[in-house]
């Protein structure tokens, strides 16, 4: 996965920008113009092409496509619709057709990082239909490629497959039409980056996993399936044959350490993690791990640098045990939301803090009881993390006085970006940050707390109630 190409990096006011768009906007002239522009345009005439929903000069881009690679994500604050998507694959799987046309150089199309389009309107193309998308075209160029021998004859001869680099999601209504296309070898070949399943069977679950090719995967997440620890323990030691993955998220799993006979489940599981050499993130949210941290992370060949502990039921041990665990230093990513940090959680919390403050850069304590009263000791180990970009604060009990000394308290945090923080208790109907929220109140505070930033010359955070930015940045984005 290290072709090369020749890029040219564009912005939305860019001149080179501008003038593409103006060019698309007039379609006829544009295609007939494509042949006789350098290739050095063909990028800002791809993403104005994307930008404007211009299919058929889209169409014509792919078809001749100057690079080995096309990448489709030209505008990070744009995301091409479905008919965009289907139009690039219909050219890609054209231009692999024999004909009487110049060579594609096209060997590689892109489309990871396209973020799912489902809060985008009726025509943004979701992750999971993207995956649709491409498991068909797959099928179908595989089927082109073994036509009988009756049907007529492309002339000359059959050019090397493209290879797909995408982020995939799958539940159980497609899970059968993408193990088909991973295995079908055709002209399309799939290569995941990033595997999202959802709602699969053991069985279903393990089949797909073994489809996949190896190199390249960095991530898998695995939720809703209830794998259950017996289930983990058969698909994790299948991805060791990963060698890139960094990334395993296995929340909703349905574990709960505290059934019996769970001890010899976890040390098989803790023995499976430790196959994973390259593993640098960890989700285990919703695993009922009380008091069990110490043994499921033992076996780790690496300090962890992203640890999400949502709703695990946590007990003192264990985050005792992170804050003298090698993983501490290492740190950039910790969640800890749904566990009760405002009574015996607190001390070692406090003691967590200052172990992790030279690394982290995300921290989500949502829904952790915490209120007015536990500032005054959370604040002095919290101003530690120098480096800390993105507080998760929603679902606690924090007063509008309290998040005004929130603010101040944290003023020495340069590098503070976003902050996501609960409804204030005094704006809710009642008293306790679970009623009804005044809109006039909280649109009030928020104008305070923006005054009081740009007093403090902090005009670039953002302090926000919206549950749209929580869970702030993906761990690759760190």
């Amino acid at each position: 996965m290290t072709t090369t190409t020749t890029t040219m990096t564009t912005t939305p006011s860019s001149l080179v920008s501008l003038c593409a768009r103006r060019l698309v906007a007039h379609l006829p002239a544009a295609r007939r113009s494509l042949p006789l522009l350098p290739a050095e345009l063909y990028p800002a005439l791809l993403q104005a092409a994307l930008l404007d929903c211009r299919v058929p000069l889209l169409q014509d881009l792919v078809r001749s496509w100057p690079f080995p690679i096309l990448s489709l994500r030209c505008d990070p604050h744009h995301h091409p619709d479905q008919l965009c998507v289907q139009a690039v694959l219909l050219a890609v799987t054209a231009g692999l057709r024999s004909g009487t046309g110049p060579r594609p150089c096209l060997r590689v199309l892109d489309m990871t990082g396209i973020q799912d389009g489902a809060e985008h309107g009726p025509d943004s193309v979701t992750l999971w239909s993207r995956t649709v998308l491409l498991a068909k075209a797959c099928l179908e160029a595989s089927q082109r490629r073994t036509e009988p021998h009756g049907t007529k004859k492309q002339k000359g001869s059959p050019l090397p497959p493209v290879e797909i680099r995408v982020d995939l999601f799958v539940n159980s209504t497609s899970g059968a039409i993408l193990k088909a296309a991973l295995r079908g070898g055709g002209a399309l070949r799939l290569r995941c980056r990033d595997f999202h399943a959802e709602e699969l069977s053991l069985g279903g679950t393990l089949d797909l996993l073994e489809a996949l090719e190896p190199v390249g995967l960095r991530r898998v997440e695995l939720r809703f399936n209830n794998l259950g620890l017996v289930g983990l323990c058969q698909v994790v030691p299948r991805l060791a044959r990963f060698p890139d993955l960094a990334s395993v998220r296995l929340p909703y799993s349905n574990v709960d350490v505290r059934r019996p006979g769970m001890e010899n489940g976890l040390r098989e599981l803790a023995e499976a993690l430790g196959w994973l050499r390259g593993l640098k993130e960890l989700n285990l949210g919703s695993c009922r791990l009380a008091g069990r941290l110490r043994l499921l992370l033992g076996s780790l060949q690496r300090p962890l640098e992203s640890l999400e502990l949502p709703f695990c039921h946590l007990q003192p041990c264990d985050l005792t045990f992170l804050a003298h665990s090698p993983h501490a230093s290492a740190l950039k990513k910790l969640d800890l939301s749904g566990n009760d940090l405002s009574s015996s959680l607190l001390p070692p919390f406090l003691h967590l803090l200052p172990a992790v403050s030279s690394s982290l850069r995300h921290l989500d304590v949502a829904e952790c009881h915490l209120g007015d009263a536990h500032l005054p000791v959370l604040l002095p180990p919290l101003r530690l993390c120098v480096l800390l970009s993105y507080l998760g604060l929603f679902g606690n009990h924090l007063s509008s006085t309290g998040l005004k000394v929130l603010l101040e308290g944290t003023q020495p945090l340069s590098s503070l970006r976003l902050v996501v923080h609960p409804y204030p208790t005094d704006c809710c109907d009642s008293g306790d940050g679970d009623g009804d929220v005044p809109e006039g109140c909280v649109a009030a505070l928020q104008e305070e707390l923006q005054g009081m930033l740009r007093g403090a010359g902090r005009e670039e955070e953002v302090w926000t109630s919206s549950l749209q930015h929580h869970g702030g940045s993906d761990f690759f984005a760190l």
